[in-house]
Protein backbone atom coordinates (compact mmCIF):
# COMPACT_ATOMS: atom_id res chain seq x y z
CA UNK A 1 0.00 0.00 0.00
CA UNK A 2 1.38 3.42 -1.00
CA UNK A 3 1.76 6.21 1.50
CA UNK A 4 -0.48 9.15 0.78
CA UNK A 5 1.48 12.32 0.02
CA UNK A 6 0.56 15.41 1.98
CA UNK A 7 0.32 18.54 -0.15
CA UNK A 8 1.76 21.71 1.28
CA UNK A 9 1.30 25.11 -0.28
CA UNK A 10 3.47 26.30 -3.16
CA UNK A 11 4.98 29.72 -2.35
CA UNK A 12 6.29 32.38 -4.72
CA UNK A 13 9.53 33.24 -2.91
CA UNK A 14 10.59 35.85 -5.46
CA UNK A 15 7.51 37.94 -4.73
CA UNK A 16 8.48 38.77 -1.14
CA UNK A 17 11.93 39.90 -2.29
CA UNK A 18 10.86 41.92 -5.34
CA UNK A 19 7.55 43.40 -4.18
CA UNK A 20 5.98 45.19 -1.24
CA UNK A 21 2.59 43.56 -0.57
CA UNK A 22 -0.24 46.07 -0.13
CA UNK A 23 -3.41 43.94 -0.10
CA UNK A 24 -4.12 40.20 -0.44
CA UNK A 25 -7.04 38.33 -2.00
CA UNK A 26 -8.03 34.66 -2.28
CA UNK A 27 -9.01 33.47 -5.75
CA UNK A 28 -10.26 30.18 -7.09
CA UNK A 29 -8.54 28.87 -10.19
CA UNK A 30 -10.08 26.99 -13.13
CA UNK A 31 -7.93 23.91 -13.80
CA UNK A 32 -8.06 20.77 -15.92
CA UNK A 33 -7.91 17.36 -14.21
CA UNK A 34 -4.33 16.67 -15.23
CA UNK A 35 -3.29 20.09 -13.90
CA UNK A 36 -4.74 19.29 -10.47
CA UNK A 37 -2.85 15.99 -10.34
CA UNK A 38 0.38 17.71 -11.35
CA UNK A 39 -0.08 20.47 -8.72
CA UNK A 40 -0.72 17.90 -5.99
CA UNK A 41 2.59 16.29 -6.99
CA UNK A 42 4.27 19.71 -6.57
CA UNK A 43 5.14 20.27 -10.24
CA UNK A 44 4.31 23.98 -10.53
CA UNK A 45 6.34 27.16 -10.79
CA UNK A 46 4.92 30.56 -9.78
CA UNK A 47 8.22 32.46 -9.95
CA UNK A 48 7.60 34.22 -13.26
CA UNK A 49 3.80 34.41 -12.99
CA UNK A 50 1.59 37.49 -12.83
CA UNK A 51 -2.12 38.30 -13.02
CA UNK A 52 -3.81 40.26 -15.83
CA UNK A 53 -7.18 41.98 -15.87
CA UNK A 54 -8.88 41.53 -19.27
CA UNK A 55 -11.26 43.91 -21.05
CA UNK A 56 -14.18 41.69 -20.02
CA UNK A 57 -13.39 42.23 -16.31
CA UNK A 58 -11.84 38.79 -15.84
CA UNK A 59 -8.63 37.86 -14.05
CA UNK A 60 -6.12 35.57 -15.75
CA UNK A 61 -3.04 33.88 -14.31
CA UNK A 62 -0.25 34.26 -16.88
CA UNK A 63 3.25 32.78 -16.84
CA UNK A 64 2.63 29.99 -14.32
CA UNK A 65 4.14 26.73 -15.50
CA UNK A 66 2.41 23.48 -14.51
CA UNK A 67 4.34 20.45 -15.79
CA UNK A 68 2.46 17.81 -17.74
CA UNK A 69 1.13 14.90 -15.69
CA UNK A 70 2.99 11.77 -16.85
CA UNK A 71 -0.03 9.43 -16.63
CA UNK A 72 -2.49 11.67 -18.52
CA UNK A 73 -1.24 10.57 -21.97
CA UNK A 74 -3.22 12.25 -24.77
CA UNK A 75 -5.49 14.12 -22.34
CA UNK A 76 -2.66 16.25 -20.97
CA UNK A 77 -2.81 20.02 -20.61
CA UNK A 78 -0.65 22.77 -22.11
CA UNK A 79 1.97 23.63 -19.43
CA UNK A 80 2.17 27.41 -19.94
CA UNK A 81 -1.44 28.31 -20.80
CA UNK A 82 -3.40 31.19 -19.26
CA UNK A 83 -5.71 30.12 -16.44
CA UNK A 84 -8.89 31.93 -15.39
CA UNK A 85 -9.14 33.12 -11.78
CA UNK A 86 -12.46 33.15 -9.98
CA UNK A 87 -13.10 36.16 -7.73
CA UNK A 88 -15.98 38.47 -6.88
CA UNK A 89 -16.80 41.35 -9.21
CA UNK A 90 -16.11 44.04 -6.60
CA UNK A 91 -12.65 42.55 -5.98
CA UNK A 92 -11.89 42.64 -9.72
CA UNK A 93 -12.91 46.31 -9.85
CA UNK A 94 -10.68 47.09 -6.88
CA UNK A 95 -7.70 45.32 -8.48
CA UNK A 96 -8.33 46.99 -11.85
CA UNK A 97 -8.24 50.45 -10.24
CA UNK A 98 -5.02 49.54 -8.44
CA UNK A 99 -3.31 48.33 -11.63
CA UNK A 100 -4.12 51.62 -13.36
CA UNK A 101 -1.96 53.36 -10.74
CA UNK A 102 1.65 53.48 -11.90
CA UNK A 103 3.94 50.98 -10.20
CA UNK A 104 1.29 48.57 -8.89
CA UNK A 105 0.83 45.03 -10.15
CA UNK A 106 -1.02 41.85 -9.17
CA UNK A 107 1.25 38.95 -8.22
CA UNK A 108 0.45 35.37 -7.12
CA UNK A 109 1.90 34.63 -3.68
CA UNK A 110 0.77 31.12 -2.78
CA UNK A 111 -1.17 28.19 -4.26
CA UNK A 112 -2.89 25.75 -1.91
CA UNK A 113 -5.89 23.45 -1.63
CA UNK A 114 -8.85 24.37 0.57
CA UNK A 115 -11.00 21.28 1.00
CA UNK A 116 -10.95 19.97 -2.61
CA UNK A 117 -10.59 23.30 -4.41
CA UNK A 118 -7.35 24.88 -5.58
CA UNK A 119 -6.96 28.43 -4.28
CA UNK A 120 -4.46 31.09 -5.26
CA UNK A 121 -3.47 33.88 -2.91
CA UNK A 122 -2.88 36.98 -5.01
CA UNK A 123 -1.80 40.43 -3.90
CA UNK A 124 -1.67 43.99 -5.12
CA UNK A 125 2.02 44.83 -4.92
CA UNK A 126 4.42 47.70 -5.47
CA UNK A 127 7.87 46.93 -6.85
CA UNK A 128 10.76 47.47 -4.44
CA UNK A 129 13.73 49.61 -5.34
CA UNK A 130 17.26 48.18 -5.07
CA UNK A 131 17.91 50.08 -1.83
CA UNK A 132 14.79 48.59 -0.21
CA UNK A 133 15.91 45.09 -1.19
CA UNK A 134 19.33 45.67 0.39
CA UNK A 135 17.77 46.94 3.63
CA UNK A 136 15.54 43.86 3.83
CA UNK A 137 18.54 41.55 3.41
CA UNK A 138 20.50 43.43 6.09
CA UNK A 139 17.55 43.24 8.51
CA UNK A 140 17.17 39.51 7.83
CA UNK A 141 20.89 38.89 8.45
CA UNK A 142 20.77 40.88 11.70
CA UNK A 143 17.76 38.91 12.92
CA UNK A 144 19.56 35.65 12.11
CA UNK A 145 22.68 36.74 14.06
CA UNK A 146 20.60 37.77 17.07
CA UNK A 147 18.72 34.45 17.12
CA UNK A 148 22.02 32.51 17.16
CA UNK A 149 23.15 34.11 20.40
CA UNK A 150 20.41 33.79 23.02
CA UNK A 151 20.73 36.08 26.01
Amino acid sequence: MQKEQRFSAIHNRKASHQYEVLECFEAGIALAGSEVKSIRAGHISLGEAWVEVSEKDELWLVGAHINEYSQANQFNHIPARRRKLLVHKHEIEKMQKAVEIKGLTIVPLKLYFKKRNAKLEIAICRGKKQQDKRQDLIAKDDAKKISKFPS
